[in-house]
């Protein structure tokens, strides 16, 4: 019997920005490998996303998706991170966790 094929987790740096947003993404699409139900990109310890930060986990998520993988993102849900993720909607298209522990259990179900 085969393990059950778990989510990747990818942590990502402290800052995201123009000098490092397409190693983020390169990071994330590299882990939507064929039979990965999703990839977790743990924001919990960033604390600054600027917009080409934003624009390529946007461009992320539709990567894995047309690989067949969800993209969720773990953000602490008092940071500046998290309010610029809700203020821009991305919200509404990503999947949004508080903890990494929850965007892994989630089974793809969408916090309420």
């Amino acid at each position: 019997m085969s393990d059950p094929v778990v989510p990747v987790v990818i942590a990502l740096p402290p800052e995201i920005d123009i000098t490092n947003a397409d190693d983020v993404l390169e990071l994330i699409t590299a882990a939507c490998a064929p039979g990965v139900p999703a990839v977790i990109a743990d924001l919990t310890a960033t604390r600054f996303c600027d917009s080409a930060g934003l624009n390529n986990l946007i461009q992320a998520s539709h990567k894995a998706a047309a690989s067949g993988t969800q993209l969720r993102l773990a953000v602490c849900p008092d940071g500046a991170v998290s309010r610029v993720i809700d203020l821009t909607g991305i919200s509404q298209h990503i999947p949004v966790y508080p903890s990494t522990r929850l965007a892994v259990g989630s089974g793809g179900q969408v916090p309420g």
